[in-house]
């Protein structure tokens, strides 16, 4: 019996990852509408603000969901009450302040199931709450938002009722509210995890990071079902790093780095190690040793690849690219890395 790349668990969280990134395109629709709605500039600024936020956010998600490794789609229940609010939205029937209310609630919506995922990751292995760290600055946003839209309520829900304007002795403490929750840490996040900012050797280093956990968690049990679990991911995550690496990165640094062909030819290798690591049968305990000794073999080859890569090639690079094209080459890598993990689980099927 050869080794099963499905995990109920990690698809799980990967369907619950493209829910919130459905949601998160809804909440910057509906920000965009908000602001040609209301004629209050401080409640304007607000939303203007709130929807720079989002936008970095989606980015964020965006980087999350590549990260992870595996792909899901949303459940069809979100799908669905996201047209479901779309449509009321757009329509008439909803006064401003209902609108502004609908709003509160998905904000709400996304910080429960950001907390969830994290709440999932910490069952689910250590590989997965790295690769899904950056998923706080969307916490934390979205926490602080909730906060600033009660205070938009009252404004508009006073204002509808009666015509007049709020105390705004109320605003002032949203406003600390805002402080305390987000503080200089939520907001630092988010600058330094916008996706414009992170160049290809952030990204490929996360990748390495996520890896070198996931060998870690290997070596540190015999049970069978997880080792494979684990190996699973290995499988699949090496496999997109490496060919996303060829598509992109290896021929963007041939004209400046000489070692290009060795690293072409130590992922052929890697890639021989993984297919046969796939073949195994994990039925006995000796069996398991046996896998876990090939496994440390796999694992010695990326890493010395690993340093090769996070040393002169890192460094031929940075040397070579202006941040915009690091940035470029980047987003170009992340790209072809989404497209090849939804070959790869088209594939599965």
């Amino acid at each position: 019996m050869s080794i099963s790349l499905d995990d109920s668990k990690r698809t799980a969280i990967a369907c619950q990852l493209a829910g919130i990134k459905e949601v998160q395109n809804l909440l910057i629709a509906n920000e965009e509408k908000l602001i040609s709605a209301c004629s209050d500039s401080e409640v304007c600024d607000r939303f203007n603000k709130m929807l720079e936020d989002d936008r970095k956010n989606l980015g964020v998600l965006d980087t999350v969901i590549v990260q992870y490794g595996v792909q899901g789609e949303p459940k069809e229940t979100i799908t669905q009450m996201v047209e479901e609010v779309r449509d009321l939205m757009e329509g008439s029937e909803l006064s401003l302040y209902e609108k502004v209310s609908q709003h509160e609630l998905l904000k709400h919506q996304q910080v429960m199931s950001g907390l969830l995922v994290h709440k999932a990751a910490q069952v689910v292995g250590a590989d997965v709450e790295a690769a899904i760290t950056p998923l706080n600055t969307v916490n934390f946003e979205n926490r602080a938002h909730q906060e600033q839209l009660k205070g938009i309520l009252e404004i508009l829900g006073v204002r509808e009722l009666t015509g007049q304007e709020a105390k705004q002795g109320l605003w002032a403490r949203v406003q600390d509210a805002v402080a305390a929750i987000s503080g200089v840490a939520g907001s630092a996040v988010t600058q330094a995890s916008d996706k414009s900012d992170m160049n290809i050797e952030d990204i490929i280093r996360m990748d390495h990071s996520k890896v070198n956990t996931l060998f870690m968690q290997i070596d540190n049990t015999n049970d069978p079902q997880k080792i494979q679990e684990y190996f699973g991911q290995i499988y699949k995550d090496l496999s997109v790093h490496a060919e996303a690496e060829e598509q992109v990165v290896y021929p963007g640094v041939r004209p400046f780095y000489g070692e290009t062909q060795e690293l072409y030819d130590e992922q052929a290798e890697m890639k021989v190690m993984l297919e046969e690591l796939k073949s195994a049968d994990l039925s006995s305990g000796d069996t398991v040793n046996s896998f876990k000794a090939r496994i440390e073999q796999l694992k010695s080859a990326v890493m010395d690849h690993v340093r090769q890569e996070e040393s002169t090639m890192f460094a031929a690079i940075r040397n070579n690219c202006s941040d915009e094209q690091r940035e470029q080459m980047a987003t170009q890598f992340k790209q072809a890395k989404s497209q090849l993990q939804e070959q790869l689980m088209a594939h599965a099927r």
